[in-house]
């Protein structure tokens, strides 16, 4: 039976300034399947747009011949169509690929192009993924919650928020080409003073841009698609845009539509194994940070990384997972010469002396302790007089005043190389989890190769072979995972998210908890899966690196470390971890977190049984004993018993309380706070 929900959407109307749809959006019951009949119905103009020929697709789009597909059983609760618009004279064909998920009420589409002719197509341009206005009965100003992307600073993904009036705008888009570098974070939210809003995701991991502007004092209009596109396509050429997700809310607090989104990313828009989501992994490095002049795991050997192994298993601190980091390849540790890890890459073999059968016997001997194994790979990025860049310069993408190359996954040759060379890598070598970098910015080696009249192009036939080569190894690995990096975090989108997460969400400074702390506590607000490393056993370090998942850097062959207290941390951490796949609060507010001298606390709240922690940080230059929080999600009526953590005391609570005004204490500065609560 079509499940019905309540959603803050429904009268449709043109939009008088833009000419295209106009959601309402307010306190009605709708069907989402009723939401792609109005907005993609024949004879309807569509929510995205384009410019064809130096033409509006708004004037011609409903001329076009129209035909709808119905793609039954995709998924469990999910619909999907594909609607086609055909321009008559040459058979140039729109296509959009659409999904409704009517549990979660959300909607995403993809755009495609497609040249049938024997000659070019006309030019495209402007195309916009999502060309939507949203009104409402309350005047504004339309608040937009955002976030910053990575850029390895402590402020990565801090939470920011814009109150827009008519006249107002806010632009948003990455730098360089990868999707959440720097200012651009491809997910917000659009809440409206009706007490509802949209979510907005968008899926693209190169150069997309956004463009929120209050079009009235009732509406606001988005743009969202490709930053540089403007090409013609040649006889047969079929390429893919940008996709976008809406999800619509309703209620008094914005975290609803926060806490539904998160809901949906996992059941919809994660990594599946066996037809149920994952969770990413408690993983074990190899004594990262070995003396001068080792770099990363340039001095790790088959015989040091199997007794780390034995040590692990012996300590009782044994990781679901073993990550072989940078460094293993060939020619990684001739410091003489001036090379490292960085400077070969394009030479994926096992260094011969290090490693002299391979990587196949550390992976033997992890899988015998009954963990899994996951290598660094950095396949896009060719460095100069590397193995790759030697065999298959016709390959190779430049850029004037770089030292890198970078492997055209728009080539259909090399693409096809690369799936088969890594698939058979990986396989040969009992890798298990494949953990993917890419540390160069792609945009200037795209924009230098687009032939004349063609911008974006290469661009575009890059990302669609990055996905093709992402869904190659999860097909023919069907238990494998993917740990999407980046310089740390910065290709996190709506499309790398449903093949993969970020085990290492950013390169800030390693160790550092505060940083750590705004780092979950921004990104918890659209993603539930992501990790970062722990590199101490005191619980203020500690916390600071919990989230769904959690990479244990502990040096456990040094003396001053104790075993036993790494125990107690994994212990605490398998308690916790799964509320993280819960709904998520944040406790202190959209101001500036980063400094050293405040508070930090958020909630995790698991529904289904009004459970959940209180994690809590009072930093070193804080003066305050005391910090009242107030909860969310619970039922007022209802009595809590909170158990401290770390005394073990129990002490009771009203809903009414928590929610209306609790005090946390911690008697010093530079210490945590971990509460359970179980209602009675």
């Amino acid at each position: 039976m079509r499940r019905h929900i309540i959603l803050c959407l429904v009268l449709l109307s043109f939009a008088a300034i833009y000419a295209q749809r106009t959601v309402k959006l307010g306190p009605k019951s709708t069907d989402i399947e009723q939401w792609i009949s109005r907005n993609f119905g024949k004879g309807q103009v569509p929510p995205f747009s384009f410019v064809y020929d130096g033409t509006p697709s708004s004037s011609f789009i409903k001329k076009w011949k129209y035909s709808k597909t119905h793609h039954p059983n995709t998924e469990p609760d999910v619909s999907a169509y594909t609607i086609t618009y055909t321009e008559p004279q040459t058979g140039f064909k729109v296509e959009c690929d659409i999904k409704g998920y009517p549990q979660y009420g959300a909607v995403d589409w993809t755009l495609r192009f497609v040249n049938h002719a024997e000659s070019n197509s006309a030019q495209i341009s402007d195309v916009k993924t999502a060309d939507i206005s949203f009104s409402t009965s309350a005047k504004g100003p339309f608040r937009i919650h955002y976030a910053e992307g990575s850029t390895g600073a402590r402020h990565d993904f801090a939470p920011r928020m814009a109150d827009l009036q008519t006249g107002d705008s806010l632009y948003r888009a990455p730098h360089g080409g990868r999707s959440s570098s720097h200012g651009g974070f491809p997910f917000f939210n659009i809440e409206t003073q009706a007490q509802c809003g949209t979510m907005v995701a968008i899926g693209w991991t190169g150069q997309w841009y956004s463009l929120i502007k209050p079009v009235s004092a009732c509406a606001v209009h988005l743009d969202t698609g490709l930053e540089h596109f403007n090409a013609y396509l040649k006889p047969g050429e079929r390429i893919r845009m940008a996709s976008v997700c809406l999800l619509f809310w309703e209620g008094a607090d914005r975290m609803i539509g926060h806490n539904t989104f998160r809901r949906f990313m996992l059941a919809h828009r994660s990594r599946k194994i066996g037809g149920k989501p994952v969770f990413y992994p408690m993983s074990g490095g190899f004594n990262w940070g070995d003396p001068a002049p080792c770099n990363e795991y340039t001095c790790v050997t088959t015989e040091y990384a199997i007794a780390l192994m034995q040590r692990s298993k012996m300590f009782g601190i044994l990781p679901e997972v073993f990550w072989m980091d940078a460094g293993w390849s060939e020619h990684a540790d001739e410091y003489e010469k001036g090379r490292n890890w960085y400077n070969t890459a394009g030479t994926w073999r096992p260094d011969k002396i290090r490693y002299e059968n391979g990587l196949r016997p550390v992976a033997d001997y992890a899988h015998k302790l009954g963990s899994k194994f996951m290598v660094w790979f950095e396949p896009e990025r060719v460095a100069a007089g590397s193995e790759w860049a030697q065999a298959h310069p016709e390959w190779l993408l430049s850029k004037d005043g770089d030292a890198n190359f970078l492997l055209n996954l728009g080539e259909p040759d090399a693409l096809k190389w690369l799936c088969q060379y890594m698939g058979d890598f990986m396989e040969e070598s009992g890798i298990d989890y494949y953990r993917q970098d890419f540390n160069i910015e792609p945009l200037g080696f795209w924009r230098q190769a687009d032939e004349p009249k063609r911008m974006g192009i290469t661009e575009v036939k890059y990302i669609e072979g990055l996905y093709a080569y992402w869904d190659y190894l999860l097909e023919r690995f069907p238990d494998m995972l993917i740990d999407n990096c980046a310089s740390g975090g910065r290709r996190l989108d709506y499309e790398t998210s449903l093949r993969s997460a970020p085990l290492w969400r950013t390169d800030y400074q390693y160790s550092e908890p505060m940083g750590y702390q705004c780092h979950t506590y921004g990104l918890n607000l659209y993603l539930p899966q992501h990790g970062t490393g722990a590199y101490y056993v005191d619980r203020f370090d500690f916390r600071s690196s919990m989230s769904s998942a959690v990479v244990f850097n502990w040096k456990f062959t040094q003396a001053g470390q104790s075993f036993l207290d790494m125990q107690k941390c994994i212990e605490e951490y398998k308690e916790v971890r799964p509320y993280y796949y819960e709904d998520y609060y944040p406790l202190s507010g959209m101001g500036d977190l980063t400094g050293n001298d405040c508070w930090l606390a958020y909630q995790l709240h698991k529904p289904s049984d009004q459970t959940g922690y209180v994690v809590a940080f009072r930093r070193p230059e804080n003066k305050e004993n005391d910090y009242t929080v107030r909860l969310s999600g619970l039922n007022a009526a209802r009595i809590y018993v909170i158990t401290c953590k770390d005394t073990g005391k129990t002490f009771e609570k009203s809903g009414a309380e928590l929610l209306n005004g609790f005090t946390l204490h911690i008697d010093k500065p530079r210490a945590s706070l971990l509460l359970k609560y179980v209602p009675q």
